[in-house]
């Protein structure tokens, strides 16, 4: 049977983290299995916790209203799910539901906000790697979007 911080090493998101760090972070997760087709996060919901998917694939959009949910994004194994949980006042800002099965470390906000206070040197750490996972979000949307509108007029 694996540990939580032998799967966090194999996730892309851990992989290169210090095994002290990551043995940290592990204290804070759980393993959980997310039946397909269930929500995993909406819109202007309290955001508590964060997921590093290890197997599976969520769909992450934003609800447009008469349209229904407007995928941007197709998260797989090695992805992160949810940043919310970072910046008060801990919402989140889209919607997630698991198109598979979906098999993941769950976090809990709580345990590492207060170990991320207790140690800003982790802290910071992680607000670095969550800066990437923002980029590569806000990338995603914006293909998403000229996708769907085509090509901008020139300015």
């Amino acid at each position: 049977m694996s540990t939580i911080a032998a799967e966090l090493a194999a996730h892309r998101f851990f992989a290169d983290m210090d095994p002290a760090t990551v043995a940290v972070l592990a204290g804070c997760g759980r393993n959980v299995v997310i039946p397909a087709g269930s929500a995993m996060i909406r819109e202007g919901e309290r955001s508590d916790v964060f997921w590093a998917i290890r197997d599976g694939r969520a769909s992450l959009g934003v609800d447009m209203p008469g349209r229904g949910l407007l995928a941007l994004e197709t998260l797989h194994a090695g992805d992160i799910l949810g940043w919310g949980w970072l910046f008060p006042p801990y919402r989140w800002h889209f919607d997630a539901d698991a198109l598979d099965e979906v098999h993941a470390v769950l976090f809990d906000a709580a345990c590492l906000r207060q170990k991320c206070e207790a140690d800003p040197a982790l802290g910071f750490h992680l607000a670095q790697r969550f800066a990437r996972v923002l980029d590569e979000r806000l990338h995603a949307a914006r293909m998403q979007l000229m996708d769907i509108y085509g090509n901008p007029s020139p300015r």
